[in-house]
């Protein structure tokens, strides 16, 4: 994990984000790049009937610039540490969301984009609005989504759940958390909360205990009615620091946690939820 992007609309949750994702880049040294998304009056409802002056694009990319240099300063007059202080770039660009973070995260090569939940609304995100669901099935990279309770502390333990209907693609993912989770010295939980009478195989465990060389890895069961009620407790009362989930595609979301449950899912859960594509 080198380069973290973050993409934001300078609320104050965008801003509980960006310190939420720069204590953790320092745990992890990354270092980051904070973006803003100028939406262009082709996004606008109707926009084609306004007359758009060329005068008033040039006026709100000079905001917007300005506004991520603040930040920029904010997070640099934060306390420095002798280990490691993440360098911090800053981009403006014109465009929708989700094609700006695709474009940023190709040319800037990042590993992970981080954004925030909003708790009324669930994945209603920052910049993002309706945009949320869009990034979640178009980013072809690791997405952090950050509810507003999300206390900033170390990373000490992160829940895997999978209902292990593709164990190619689990291994996968549980070797790129590993990643993730190794310079956070992060237990990790391998959670089966979808069907309780589907076990993790031995093979699956013992191939992964022999090739991963981590020694922190746990596997346990939920069980539950729903899925999202024992997502819900694992949350609640399982001591974690994270929750990582695998996207697979809209029919596994849809089927998962019932369309919108999805907004509400990641809207009411006080930790971050870690977000793997189904393309990584």
């Amino acid at each position: 994990m080198k380069k973290f992007l973050f993409p934001t609309d300078f609320s104050a949750n965008a801003e509980h984000v960006l310190n939420y994702g720069y204590s953790l880049a320092k745990q992890v040294k990354a270092n980051i790049i904070i973006c803003n998304a100028i939406i262009e009056p082709a996004e606008i409802p109707q926009a084609g009937m306004i007359s758009w002056p060329v005068e008033e694009s040039e006026m709100l990319l000079l905001d917007s610039r300005h506004e991520l240099k603040l930040l920029k300063q904010q997070l640099e007059e934060k306390e420095q540490t002798v280990s490691f202080n993440p360098s911090i770039s800053c981009v403006s660009e014109a465009g929708a969301v989700v094609d700006v973070v695709n474009h940023l995260n190709q040319y800037h090569e990042t590993d992970l984009v981080i954004i925030g939940t909003h708790a009324s609304s669930g994945l209603s995100t920052l910049l993002l609005g309706n945009h949320s669901r869009q990034m979640i099935d178009e980013v072809n990279k690791l997405l952090l989504l950050v509810p507003p309770a999300a206390i900033i502390k170390p990373v000490k333990k992160i829940a895997f759940a999978t209902d292990f209907k593709d164990l190619v693609k689990d291994m996968e993912c549980i070797h790129q958390l590993i990643t993730f989770a190794r310079p956070l010295n992060a237990e990790i939980l391998i959670t089966n909360v979808f069907n309780k009478d589907k076990h993790a195989p031995e093979w699956f465990m013992n191939e992964l205990a022999n090739k991963a060389d981590y020694p922190h890895i746990y596997y346990r069961v939920v069980k539950a009615i729903h899925p999202v009620s024992g997502l819900d407790w694992l949350c609640g009362h399982g001591d974690i620091d994270m929750l990582a989930m695998v996207h697979r595609s809209h029919k596994f979301i849809e089927v998962l946690f019932g369309g919108s449950q999805t907004q509400n899912m990641a809207g009411h859960i006080a930790i971050p939820l870690l977000v793997f594509p189904a393309n990584t």
